[in-house]
């Protein structure tokens, strides 16, 4: 299984950018998604997911400035960044989980891609 990520740039505070995951080697409508980010001398923390049924899981410094999507038929996971900040700088990563209970879990993920710097300018 491999996963993708792509999208990332240099943006200024209060922009968007939309991050895309490719996924290969796997169904993605049995796989649940997440994403997450890991800041310059920071641990890896979570941003968000959605599971094959479509729920959906945001991270309370991302909520309802960041939206996760999904499009099983293109294998592709989508991560929708409005308003950015810049404390949203970071490397994002996507992963897959077969099954999780708790989507903010990092250990629930089986796969994960290589990341996507996003760098956002004061």
């Amino acid at each position: 299984v491999q996963l993708q990520a792509s999208g990332g740039g240099l943006v200024q505070a209060g922009g968007s950018l939309r991050l895309s995951c490719t996924v290969s080697g796997r169904t993605l409508s049995n796989t649940n998604m997440g994403w997450f980010r890991q800041a310059p001398g920071k641990e890896r923390e979570f941003v968000d997911g959605i599971s094959s049924g479509g729920r959906t899981y945001y991270a309370d410094a991302v909520k309802g400035r960041f939206t996760i999507s999904r499009d099983n038929a293109k294998k592709m996971v989508y991560l929708q960044m409005n308003s950015l900040k810049p404390e949203d700088t970071a490397v994002y990563y996507c992963a897959g989980a077969t099954l999780w209970r708790e989507a903010w879990r990092d250990y629930e993920y089986d796969y994960w891609g290589q990341g996507t710097l996003v760098t956002v300018s004061s």
